[in-house]
């Protein structure tokens, strides 16, 4: 959700910090900082340039030039970048290629994912964590994070649709081919269900929190006619029973107009065929007993519960859809630690580069 009190989330992140250092046994300093929420927007542009070698071999030069022309389509004032990938490369019209570097072409494209956040509520996130003494190193969509814990390389080769369903907005990614096809944000989640279970059977939204959990369920021929619940009133501390079939009348529209929603959104974006590989269902929300199953239903494919995987001695711990963003934000720290290393073995200093540049340079000045 969105920051209202500055100082209330500094102290929550300082205490948090501080628990998770003694937890741990180490110094925190540094974090990758999940990002989620209304004010998340995704794109999917097109940038292409001329190969500027005369020898027609892509250069890393050719590249980056290729990628600032895909992002230089004028942003609002109030919008920054979080995220830029790469979906595919394309060389004189040739597509599918996922690195052109040393291809021989006249004429580069890429077609490029873009994510961006909302400037003001993006430095106000940066200024508490760093209140709290910590710095970012980086901010990260949740989705995509999530997606290094929980999905197959199978899986995103073969297309897969990956849903987070947190307490106030459920983020989704759409995978294809290895990479990020679609993406987005949606302001309706598991407290929707919550907030539905207390207006209608009203008691405390607290009291709602504790029924959807212990006993909601979104199809009803999943419920036998038998079962009921006791539910406190709002007013006066009485109860009364509540058929649990009664829970899923309230529950299944909320989750159908959710599933629906984002079906609608992938159709009218060209993602019109269900995704091969199913659908991933990940956050506390997705807990919910029918939610697998009407998935099911909606997305005319397989689902799964997305699950941490590759995180030995942790697996009693955070063997649960709660835990896949947080898991995936230490993968994603992790993979970016390896990547900074394998960039700092490399030899700084390389002719063939060297070389190849300054014959460019003279075949410009020719």
């Amino acid at each position: 959700g969105n920051i209202v009190n500055v100082e209330a989330t500094v102290d929550a992140l300082k205490q948090a910090s501080e628990e998770a250092e003694v937890m741990a046994g180490v110094e925190i300093s540094q974090a990758f900082v999940g990002v989620a929420g209304g004010d998340i927007r995704s794109v999917n542009c097109r940038g292409m340039v001329s190969v500027k070698r005369k020898d027609r071999e892509i250069t890393r030069e050719d590249i980056q030039r290729v990628l600032d022309a895909a992002q230089s389509a004028a942003l609002p004032s109030d919008r920054q970048i979080l995220h830029a990938i790469p979906q595919e490369f394309l060389v004189d019209e040739q597509g599918g290629i996922a690195e052109p570097l040393g291809m021989l072409g006249s004429r580069l494209e890429v077609l490029l994912h873009l994510v961006t956040g909302n400037v003001t509520r993006s430095k106000t996130l940066l200024t508490c964590v760093n209140r709290a003494g910590i710095e970012v190193i980086e901010m990260v969509f949740e989705p995509l994070a999530t997606a290094e814990a929980v999905l197959t390389e199978d899986e995103r080769e073969l297309g897969v649709l990956l849903l987070d369903l947190g307490s106030g907005t459920t983020e989704y990614a759409l995978f294809g081919d290895s990479e990020v096809q679609h993406s987005g944000v949606l302001p309706v989640a598991a407290g929707h269900f919550t907030n539905d279970l207390a207006m209608v059977l009203r008691t405390p939204f607290a009291e709602a929190e504790k029924i959807k959990v212990r006993d909601g369920c979104c199809l009803a021929h999943m419920v036998n006619d038998d079962e009921g619940l006791s539910v406190p009133t709002v007013a006066g501390g009485n109860t009364r029973v509540v058929p649990r079939k009664e829970l899923c009348e309230i529950l299944q529209p909320r989750a159908e107009e959710l599933f629906c929603m984002i079906l609608e959104d992938l159709v009218r974006h060209g993602f019109e065929e269900a995704p091969r590989a199913g659908v991933v269902l990940t956050g506390g929300g997705a807990q919910l007993d029918g939610l697998l199953e009407l998935a099911e239903q909606i997305f005319n494919t397989g689902v799964r519960y997305g699950l941490p995987r590759k995180f030995g001695g942790l697996v009693d711990v955070i063997n649960s859809p709660g835990w896949c963003t947080t898991s995936g934000l230490l993968r994603w720290g992790m993979l970016a630690e390896q990547n900074r290393t394998k960039r700092r073995r490399r030899s700084p200093f390389s002719v063939r580069e060297m070389m190849g540049s300054l014959r460019g340079m003279f075949e410009d000045l020719l």
